[in-house]
């Protein structure tokens, strides 16, 4: 008899709880139909925006490559050496800088040149200074020479 009472008593439980998620359900459903119709312009608005903003991203990232692609001023039968800027831990970023420094260009022209900050330029020349034991542009330029990272 206790076991009746504790099974229907399950039963009921179990019964409300499905209907009453069967209710929120419903209530989610209706409230992401309301928020979806009454609001399409404005979602079919952020669509497009989002659109736009993808092509022009696309867009951006295809100019720079076309105008990073000028030719380098490395000579073609000039490589600097590998090994060495491997020991000295120069980067590619770098060592374009050094170029720039090498043709005279100002910290301003080689950022103009080659797309990024004042800053970055600044800190490549620090990271170069002290990679290559220097302390002024000339004697970076120099030590580079010496060591076969330039012509």
């Amino acid at each position: 008899m206790v076991s009746d009472v504790i099974k229907s008593w399950w039963a009921n439980i179990l019964l409300y709880g499905l209907s009453l998620g069967l209710l929120l359900a419903a209530l989610q459903f209706s409230q992401y139909r309301l928020l979806t119709i009454g609001n399409a312009e404005k979602w079919y608005i952020g669509l497009v925006a989002i659109l736009f903003a993808g092509v022009g991203i696309w867009a951006g990232r295809k100019l720079i490559r076309k105008n990073s692609s000028e030719p380098t001023p490395i000579s073609a039968e000039f490589l600097p050496k590998e090994a060495v800027l491997k020991q000295l831990g120069i980067t590619p970023r770098e060592l374009e800088v050094l170029q720039q420094m090498a043709q005279g260009l100002s910290n301003q022209e080689i950022a103009e040149k080659l797309y990024v900050s004042l800053n970055t330029v600044k800190t490549h020349t620090s990271n170069l200074f002290s990679k290559l034991g220097v302390l002024r542009r000339t004697q970076a330029i120099q030590r580079a020479k010496a060591i076969g990272l330039l012509e």
